[in-house]
Protein backbone atom coordinates (compact mmCIF):
# COMPACT_ATOMS: atom_id res chain seq x y z
CA UNK A 1 0.00 0.00 0.00
CA UNK A 2 1.32 3.19 -1.02
CA UNK A 3 1.70 6.31 1.29
CA UNK A 4 -1.08 8.69 -0.47
CA UNK A 5 -3.71 5.49 -0.77
CA UNK A 6 -2.90 5.13 3.21
CA UNK A 7 -3.57 8.59 4.11
CA UNK A 8 -6.43 8.53 2.60
CA UNK A 9 -7.76 5.07 4.50
CA UNK A 10 -6.95 6.99 7.76
CA UNK A 11 -8.81 10.00 7.22
CA UNK A 12 -11.85 7.95 5.93
CA UNK A 13 -12.14 5.63 8.75
CA UNK A 14 -11.11 8.80 11.30
CA UNK A 15 -14.66 10.34 9.74
CA UNK A 16 -16.36 7.67 9.86
CA UNK A 17 -15.44 6.67 13.58
CA UNK A 18 -16.65 10.52 14.47
CA UNK A 19 -19.78 10.20 12.79
CA UNK A 20 -20.73 6.86 14.87
CA UNK A 21 -19.60 8.33 17.86
CA UNK A 22 -21.89 11.78 17.55
CA UNK A 23 -24.46 9.95 16.48
CA UNK A 24 -24.49 7.20 19.28
CA UNK A 25 -24.12 10.40 21.80
CA UNK A 26 -26.84 12.79 20.12
CA UNK A 27 -30.16 13.05 21.55
CA UNK A 28 -33.49 11.53 20.43
CA UNK A 29 -35.46 13.76 17.76
CA UNK A 30 -38.11 15.59 19.15
CA UNK A 31 -41.70 13.39 18.79
CA UNK A 32 -39.40 10.06 19.09
CA UNK A 33 -39.51 7.59 21.18
CA UNK A 34 -37.10 7.84 24.80
CA UNK A 35 -34.54 6.00 25.53
CA UNK A 36 -34.78 2.83 26.82
CA UNK A 37 -36.26 3.05 30.49
CA UNK A 38 -36.43 6.45 30.60
CA UNK A 39 -39.89 8.38 31.83
CA UNK A 40 -41.58 10.78 28.82
CA UNK A 41 -41.46 13.63 29.55
CA UNK A 42 -45.13 15.31 28.56
CA UNK A 43 -46.53 19.16 28.78
CA UNK A 44 -49.70 19.91 30.22
CA UNK A 45 -52.60 22.49 31.01
CA UNK A 46 -54.63 22.84 34.04
CA UNK A 47 -58.45 22.81 33.57
CA UNK A 48 -59.66 26.32 34.70
CA UNK A 49 -63.04 27.26 34.38
CA UNK A 50 -64.42 30.76 33.06
CA UNK A 51 -67.48 32.90 32.24
CA UNK A 52 -67.78 32.80 28.48
CA UNK A 53 -70.92 34.36 25.76
CA UNK A 54 -71.73 31.49 23.40
CA UNK A 55 -72.18 33.22 19.61
CA UNK A 56 -73.05 31.48 16.84
CA UNK A 57 -72.15 33.49 13.09
CA UNK A 58 -74.69 32.73 10.83
CA UNK A 59 -74.35 33.85 6.86
CA UNK A 60 -77.40 36.07 5.55
CA UNK A 61 -78.20 39.16 3.09
CA UNK A 62 -79.69 42.34 3.88
CA UNK A 63 -83.68 43.09 2.87
CA UNK A 64 -85.12 46.49 2.97
CA UNK A 65 -87.60 47.00 5.78
CA UNK A 66 -90.52 47.80 3.59
CA UNK A 67 -91.14 47.39 -0.29
CA UNK A 68 -93.43 49.45 -1.90
CA UNK A 69 -94.11 49.33 -6.03
CA UNK A 70 -95.35 52.97 -7.38
CA UNK A 71 -98.10 51.47 -9.82
CA UNK A 72 -100.65 53.89 -11.53
CA UNK A 73 -104.66 53.15 -10.53
CA UNK A 74 -105.75 54.92 -13.61
CA UNK A 75 -104.98 54.94 -17.26
CA UNK A 76 -103.28 58.14 -18.43
CA UNK A 77 -100.63 59.64 -19.92
CA UNK A 78 -97.79 60.95 -17.77
CA UNK A 79 -97.29 64.58 -17.78
CA UNK A 80 -94.34 65.17 -15.18
CA UNK A 81 -92.27 63.20 -13.24
CA UNK A 82 -91.71 65.10 -9.55
CA UNK A 83 -88.98 63.52 -8.18
CA UNK A 84 -85.34 62.99 -8.30
CA UNK A 85 -84.11 59.08 -8.68
CA UNK A 86 -82.27 57.81 -5.80
CA UNK A 87 -83.53 60.36 -3.30
CA UNK A 88 -85.67 60.24 -0.21
CA UNK A 89 -89.53 60.63 -0.73
CA UNK A 90 -92.10 60.99 2.51
CA UNK A 91 -95.24 59.14 2.06
CA UNK A 92 -97.90 61.45 0.69
CA UNK A 93 -95.46 63.13 -2.02
CA UNK A 94 -96.27 63.58 -5.68
CA UNK A 95 -94.42 60.81 -7.49
CA UNK A 96 -96.45 61.57 -11.35
CA UNK A 97 -98.55 63.41 -13.00
CA UNK A 98 -101.22 61.69 -15.10
CA UNK A 99 -103.01 64.20 -17.39
CA UNK A 100 -106.16 64.87 -15.56
CA UNK A 101 -107.87 66.60 -18.32
CA UNK A 102 -110.70 63.39 -18.80
CA UNK A 103 -111.15 63.07 -15.46
CA UNK A 104 -111.47 66.72 -14.67
CA UNK A 105 -114.98 66.41 -17.09
CA UNK A 106 -116.36 63.50 -15.68
CA UNK A 107 -116.09 65.10 -12.45
CA UNK A 108 -117.62 68.01 -13.31
CA UNK A 109 -120.50 65.76 -15.37
CA UNK A 110 -120.62 64.24 -11.91
CA UNK A 111 -121.14 67.41 -10.13
CA UNK A 112 -123.47 68.65 -12.00
CA UNK A 113 -125.35 65.68 -12.53
CA UNK A 114 -125.78 65.81 -8.41
CA UNK A 115 -126.89 69.33 -8.67
CA UNK A 116 -129.55 68.13 -11.17
CA UNK A 117 -131.03 65.51 -8.92
CA UNK A 118 -130.65 67.77 -5.36
CA UNK A 119 -133.59 69.97 -7.51
CA UNK A 120 -135.14 67.66 -8.52
CA UNK A 121 -135.96 66.03 -4.92
CA UNK A 122 -136.67 69.56 -3.96
CA UNK A 123 -139.48 69.94 -6.31
CA UNK A 124 -140.50 65.95 -5.36
CA UNK A 125 -140.32 67.31 -1.66
CA UNK A 126 -142.65 70.35 -2.36
CA UNK A 127 -145.13 68.24 -4.72
CA UNK A 128 -145.32 65.98 -1.60
CA UNK A 129 -146.18 68.59 0.66
CA UNK A 130 -148.75 70.62 -1.49
CA UNK A 131 -150.19 67.20 -2.13
CA UNK A 132 -150.39 66.30 1.60
CA UNK A 133 -151.89 69.82 2.57
CA UNK A 134 -154.77 68.77 -0.20
CA UNK A 135 -155.13 65.43 1.86
CA UNK A 136 -155.59 67.45 5.23
CA UNK A 137 -158.29 69.76 3.60
CA UNK A 138 -160.27 66.85 1.69
CA UNK A 139 -160.18 64.86 4.95
CA UNK A 140 -162.12 68.03 6.64
CA UNK A 141 -164.67 68.20 3.85
CA UNK A 142 -165.38 64.40 4.03
CA UNK A 143 -166.22 64.70 8.25
CA UNK A 144 -168.64 67.46 6.86
CA UNK A 145 -170.51 65.58 4.03
CA UNK A 146 -170.89 63.13 6.62
CA UNK A 147 -171.99 64.92 9.13
CA UNK A 148 -174.11 66.85 6.97
CA UNK A 149 -175.60 63.10 5.46
CA UNK A 150 -176.50 62.08 9.17
CA UNK A 151 -178.18 65.06 9.68
CA UNK A 152 -180.59 65.68 6.43
CA UNK A 153 -181.64 61.34 7.86
CA UNK A 154 -182.56 62.54 10.72
CA UNK A 155 -184.18 65.71 9.67
CA UNK A 156 -185.98 63.42 7.05
CA UNK A 157 -187.27 61.05 9.20
CA UNK A 158 -189.24 64.08 11.21
CA UNK A 159 -190.65 65.71 8.03
CA UNK A 160 -188.21 68.80 8.06
CA UNK A 161 -186.62 68.35 4.77
CA UNK A 162 -187.53 66.21 1.29
CA UNK A 163 -185.67 63.45 0.31
CA UNK A 164 -184.36 64.76 -2.48
CA UNK A 165 -182.14 67.30 -0.26
CA UNK A 166 -181.45 64.23 1.78
CA UNK A 167 -180.22 62.58 -1.50
CA UNK A 168 -178.46 65.40 -2.26
CA UNK A 169 -176.41 65.19 0.98
CA UNK A 170 -175.06 61.68 0.53
CA UNK A 171 -174.28 62.64 -3.14
CA UNK A 172 -171.97 65.05 -1.23
CA UNK A 173 -170.65 62.85 1.15
CA UNK A 174 -169.90 60.27 -1.24
CA UNK A 175 -167.72 62.59 -3.45
CA UNK A 176 -166.02 63.94 -0.74
CA UNK A 177 -164.78 60.27 0.64
CA UNK A 178 -164.17 59.53 -2.95
CA UNK A 179 -162.02 62.85 -3.88
CA UNK A 180 -160.14 61.91 -0.58
CA UNK A 181 -159.29 58.51 -1.71
CA UNK A 182 -157.58 60.31 -4.84
CA UNK A 183 -155.94 63.01 -3.02
CA UNK A 184 -154.31 60.03 -0.58
CA UNK A 185 -153.24 58.23 -4.07
CA UNK A 186 -151.70 60.84 -5.29
CA UNK A 187 -149.92 61.64 -1.50
CA UNK A 188 -148.20 58.11 -2.24
CA UNK A 189 -146.99 58.50 -5.82
CA UNK A 190 -145.48 62.20 -4.51
CA UNK A 191 -143.70 59.83 -1.15
CA UNK A 192 -142.78 57.26 -3.77
CA UNK A 193 -141.22 60.15 -6.22
CA UNK A 194 -139.47 61.89 -3.35
CA UNK A 195 -138.06 58.32 -2.46
CA UNK A 196 -137.05 57.98 -5.82
CA UNK A 197 -135.16 61.46 -6.11
CA UNK A 198 -133.45 60.69 -3.24
CA UNK A 199 -132.26 57.67 -3.99
CA UNK A 200 -131.25 59.26 -7.31
CA UNK A 201 -129.17 62.29 -4.82
CA UNK A 202 -127.44 59.21 -3.37
CA UNK A 203 -126.46 57.73 -6.99
CA UNK A 204 -125.28 60.80 -8.15
CA UNK A 205 -123.08 61.56 -5.19
CA UNK A 206 -121.63 58.05 -5.33
CA UNK A 207 -120.87 59.10 -9.30
CA UNK A 208 -119.23 62.22 -7.84
CA UNK A 209 -117.60 60.01 -5.39
CA UNK A 210 -115.50 58.23 -8.18
CA UNK A 211 -114.96 61.00 -9.92
CA UNK A 212 -113.16 62.29 -7.17
CA UNK A 213 -111.20 59.87 -6.53
CA UNK A 214 -110.46 58.99 -10.33
CA UNK A 215 -109.40 62.33 -10.51
CA UNK A 216 -106.99 62.24 -7.32
CA UNK A 217 -105.36 58.88 -8.65
CA UNK A 218 -103.92 60.83 -11.43
CA UNK A 219 -101.37 62.48 -8.92
CA UNK A 220 -99.79 59.23 -8.14
CA UNK A 221 -98.43 59.87 -4.80
CA UNK A 222 -95.45 57.77 -2.52
CA UNK A 223 -97.27 55.26 -0.13
CA UNK A 224 -94.47 54.71 2.42
CA UNK A 225 -91.22 56.92 2.88
CA UNK A 226 -87.77 55.61 2.01
CA UNK A 227 -84.84 55.88 -1.28
CA UNK A 228 -86.29 55.40 -4.34
CA UNK A 229 -85.01 53.79 -7.47
CA UNK A 230 -85.24 54.42 -10.50
CA UNK A 231 -88.34 55.67 -12.89
CA UNK A 232 -89.30 52.82 -15.15
CA UNK A 233 -91.61 55.14 -17.26
CA UNK A 234 -90.81 59.02 -18.79
CA UNK A 235 -93.02 61.65 -19.71
CA UNK A 236 -95.19 61.27 -22.68
CA UNK A 237 -95.62 57.34 -21.51
CA UNK A 238 -98.96 56.16 -21.54
CA UNK A 239 -100.01 54.02 -17.97
CA UNK A 240 -102.91 51.59 -17.51
CA UNK A 241 -104.21 50.95 -14.21
CA UNK A 242 -102.90 48.09 -12.32
CA UNK A 243 -99.98 47.54 -14.51
CA UNK A 244 -97.77 44.48 -14.00
CA UNK A 245 -94.55 46.66 -14.28
CA UNK A 246 -94.05 49.26 -11.63
CA UNK A 247 -93.33 52.89 -12.44
CA UNK A 248 -90.85 53.03 -9.72
CA UNK A 249 -89.86 51.47 -6.18
CA UNK A 250 -89.14 52.67 -2.80
CA UNK A 251 -87.56 50.71 -0.40
CA UNK A 252 -87.34 51.78 3.23
CA UNK A 253 -83.67 50.95 4.26
CA UNK A 254 -83.83 52.68 8.51
CA UNK A 255 -84.28 49.88 9.91
CA UNK A 256 -83.18 47.36 7.75
CA UNK A 257 -83.64 43.48 7.81
CA UNK A 258 -81.09 40.52 7.90
CA UNK A 259 -82.25 37.21 7.35
CA UNK A 260 -80.34 34.41 7.97
CA UNK A 261 -80.31 30.66 7.99
CA UNK A 262 -79.51 28.71 10.98
CA UNK A 263 -79.39 24.72 11.48
CA UNK A 264 -82.40 22.76 13.19
CA UNK A 265 -79.71 20.76 14.47
CA UNK A 266 -77.41 23.91 16.71
CA UNK A 267 -81.17 25.10 17.40
CA UNK A 268 -81.47 21.86 19.11
CA UNK A 269 -78.45 21.48 20.83
CA UNK A 270 -78.89 25.24 22.32
CA UNK A 271 -82.68 24.03 23.67
CA UNK A 272 -81.00 20.93 25.28
CA UNK A 273 -78.02 22.79 26.98
CA UNK A 274 -80.29 25.77 27.87
CA UNK A 275 -82.90 23.01 29.51
CA UNK A 276 -79.88 21.59 31.35
CA UNK A 277 -78.93 24.66 32.59
CA UNK A 278 -75.17 24.31 31.11
CA UNK A 279 -76.23 27.45 29.03
CA UNK A 280 -78.22 30.61 30.60
CA UNK A 281 -80.28 31.98 27.57
CA UNK A 282 -81.57 35.33 27.37
CA UNK A 283 -85.40 36.08 25.82
CA UNK A 284 -84.90 34.90 22.10
CA UNK A 285 -86.51 38.04 20.92
CA UNK A 286 -83.85 40.43 22.91
CA UNK A 287 -80.63 38.89 22.15
CA UNK A 288 -78.03 41.12 20.45
CA UNK A 289 -76.91 40.82 17.20
CA UNK A 290 -73.20 41.99 15.89
CA UNK A 291 -72.97 42.03 11.66
CA UNK A 292 -69.37 41.73 9.80
CA UNK A 293 -69.80 42.96 6.18
CA UNK A 294 -68.95 41.17 3.10
CA UNK A 295 -65.12 42.52 3.39
CA UNK A 296 -65.13 41.60 7.34
CA UNK A 297 -65.58 45.00 8.17
CA UNK A 298 -67.84 45.22 11.29
CA UNK A 299 -70.88 47.25 11.45
CA UNK A 300 -71.01 49.69 14.15
CA UNK A 301 -74.18 49.29 15.23
CA UNK A 302 -75.97 46.47 16.79
CA UNK A 303 -79.22 44.77 15.83
CA UNK A 304 -81.84 42.53 17.89
CA UNK A 305 -83.32 39.49 16.91
CA UNK A 306 -86.45 39.69 15.53
CA UNK A 307 -88.37 36.31 15.18
CA UNK A 308 -87.48 32.68 13.67
CA UNK A 309 -89.63 31.11 11.31
CA UNK A 310 -91.51 27.99 12.47
CA UNK A 311 -91.06 25.70 9.07
CA UNK A 312 -87.57 24.03 8.58
CA UNK A 313 -86.28 23.39 5.10
CA UNK A 314 -86.22 19.67 4.28
CA UNK A 315 -83.73 19.99 1.44
CA UNK A 316 -81.04 21.81 3.99
CA UNK A 317 -82.17 21.34 7.66
CA UNK A 318 -81.87 24.48 8.17
CA UNK A 319 -84.64 27.86 8.89
CA UNK A 320 -84.81 31.64 8.68
CA UNK A 321 -84.08 33.94 11.58
CA UNK A 322 -84.79 37.52 10.85
CA UNK A 323 -82.95 40.72 12.84
CA UNK A 324 -83.65 43.95 12.45
CA UNK A 325 -80.68 46.90 12.66
CA UNK A 326 -80.37 50.36 12.64
CA UNK A 327 -79.33 52.02 9.55
CA UNK A 328 -79.17 55.66 9.75
CA UNK A 329 -76.29 56.29 7.29
CA UNK A 330 -77.45 53.25 4.67
CA UNK A 331 -74.30 51.22 4.93
CA UNK A 332 -76.23 48.13 4.10
CA UNK A 333 -77.88 47.80 1.21
CA UNK A 334 -80.64 45.48 0.36
CA UNK A 335 -79.00 42.38 -1.37
CA UNK A 336 -75.73 42.41 0.50
CA UNK A 337 -73.67 39.40 1.63
CA UNK A 338 -72.88 39.68 5.61
CA UNK A 339 -72.10 37.61 8.61
CA UNK A 340 -74.30 37.79 11.82
CA UNK A 341 -72.83 37.23 15.08
CA UNK A 342 -76.02 35.72 17.40
CA UNK A 343 -75.37 36.12 21.18
CA UNK A 344 -76.72 32.61 22.51
CA UNK A 345 -76.16 32.59 26.19
CA UNK A 346 -74.04 32.46 29.12
CA UNK A 347 -72.07 29.79 30.05
CA UNK A 348 -70.55 30.51 33.75
CA UNK A 349 -68.30 27.63 34.32
CA UNK A 350 -67.16 26.69 30.75
CA UNK A 351 -64.47 24.58 30.16
CA UNK A 352 -62.18 25.08 27.32
CA UNK A 353 -58.91 23.49 25.99
CA UNK A 354 -56.37 23.89 23.38
CA UNK A 355 -57.77 21.97 19.97
CA UNK A 356 -53.95 19.75 20.05
CA UNK A 357 -55.38 18.19 23.72
CA UNK A 358 -58.04 16.14 21.43
CA UNK A 359 -57.57 13.41 19.77
CA UNK A 360 -60.00 10.65 18.31
CA UNK A 361 -59.88 7.04 18.99
CA UNK A 362 -60.97 3.95 16.14
CA UNK A 363 -64.80 4.76 16.13
CA UNK A 364 -64.11 8.91 15.93
CA UNK A 365 -65.00 9.35 19.58
CA UNK A 366 -62.87 12.86 20.86
CA UNK A 367 -60.82 11.68 23.77
CA UNK A 368 -57.54 13.73 25.69
CA UNK A 369 -55.04 12.28 27.92
CA UNK A 370 -55.06 13.46 31.24
CA UNK A 371 -52.14 13.13 34.41
CA UNK A 372 -53.62 11.61 37.64
CA UNK A 373 -52.68 12.29 40.76
CA UNK A 374 -50.28 9.36 40.59
CA UNK A 375 -48.52 10.75 37.85
CA UNK A 376 -49.63 8.00 35.67
CA UNK A 377 -51.53 9.09 31.75
CA UNK A 378 -55.64 8.00 32.04
CA UNK A 379 -57.65 8.80 28.71
CA UNK A 380 -60.84 10.34 29.20
CA UNK A 381 -63.47 10.58 26.78
CA UNK A 382 -64.83 13.84 25.55
CA UNK A 383 -68.30 15.55 24.59
CA UNK A 384 -67.57 18.59 22.64
CA UNK A 385 -70.42 21.21 21.80
CA UNK A 386 -67.93 23.82 19.64
CA UNK A 387 -64.69 24.64 18.54
CA UNK A 388 -63.81 28.48 20.10
CA UNK A 389 -61.09 30.22 17.77
CA UNK A 390 -58.07 27.37 18.49
CA UNK A 391 -59.68 25.85 21.57
CA UNK A 392 -62.20 23.21 22.24
CA UNK A 393 -65.42 23.98 24.35
CA UNK A 394 -66.22 20.63 26.24
CA UNK A 395 -69.22 20.02 27.79
CA UNK A 396 -68.62 16.67 29.83
CA UNK A 397 -65.03 14.57 30.65
CA UNK A 398 -63.08 17.36 32.30
CA UNK A 399 -62.96 18.49 35.58
CA UNK A 400 -61.16 21.52 36.63
CA UNK A 401 -57.93 20.76 38.18
CA UNK A 402 -57.67 18.19 35.40
CA UNK A 403 -53.89 18.08 33.84
CA UNK A 404 -54.78 17.46 30.24
CA UNK A 405 -51.63 16.63 27.73
CA UNK A 406 -51.33 19.18 25.40
CA UNK A 407 -47.41 18.26 23.60
CA UNK A 408 -45.90 14.62 24.01
CA UNK A 409 -49.22 12.75 23.27
CA UNK A 410 -47.53 10.81 20.66
CA UNK A 411 -44.62 9.35 23.34
CA UNK A 412 -47.20 8.08 25.78
CA UNK A 413 -50.24 5.51 25.87
CA UNK A 414 -52.79 5.12 28.87
CA UNK A 415 -51.33 3.76 31.88
CA UNK A 416 -47.81 4.91 31.60
CA UNK A 417 -45.98 7.43 34.09
CA UNK A 418 -44.56 10.41 33.24
CA UNK A 419 -42.97 13.79 33.83
CA UNK A 420 -45.46 16.42 33.46
CA UNK A 421 -44.13 19.99 32.61
CA UNK A 422 -46.72 23.05 32.98
CA UNK A 423 -46.84 23.95 29.30
CA UNK A 424 -45.14 27.07 28.16
CA UNK A 425 -43.53 27.71 31.83
CA UNK A 426 -40.22 26.12 31.03
CA UNK A 427 -40.21 24.74 34.41
CA UNK A 428 -40.29 20.65 34.95
CA UNK A 429 -43.16 19.39 37.01
CA UNK A 430 -42.49 15.61 38.25
CA UNK A 431 -45.56 14.25 38.73
CA UNK A 432 -43.81 11.45 40.72
CA UNK A 433 -40.78 10.63 42.01
CA UNK A 434 -37.90 9.98 39.43
CA UNK A 435 -37.48 5.63 39.28
CA UNK A 436 -33.57 4.93 38.49
CA UNK A 437 -33.84 3.57 35.03
CA UNK A 438 -32.38 -0.52 34.85
CA UNK A 439 -29.24 -0.59 32.72
CA UNK A 440 -29.67 -2.05 29.77
CA UNK A 441 -28.32 -5.69 29.87
CA UNK A 442 -24.92 -6.26 28.13
CA UNK A 443 -24.43 -8.36 24.83
CA UNK A 444 -23.40 -11.48 25.42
Amino acid sequence: MDVPYRNRFIIITAVLTIALSLGACGKPREGGAPPFGAVPEVSFITVQTETIALTEELPGRTYAFLVAEVRPQVSGIIQKRLFTEGSEVKAGDVLYQIDPTLFQAAYDNAAANLAVARKAADRARAGLQTTLAQVARQQATVELARTNRSRFEDLVKEGAVSASERDQAVTEAQVAEATLKAVEAQAKSDQEAVAAAEAAIKQAEAVLQTARVNLGYTRITAPIGGRIGKSNVTVGALVTAHQPNPLAVIQKLDPIYVDATQSSANLLRLKRNIEAGWIKGGARGQARVKLFLEDGTPYPLEGTLKFSDVTVDPSTGSFTVRMVFPNPKQILLPGMYVRALVQEGVVDRAILIPQQAVSRDLKGNPLALVVNGSGKVEPRMLVLDRAIGDRWLVSSGLAPGDRVIVEGIQKVRPGVSVKAIPFGSGQKEVSQPPTKPEPPAKAK
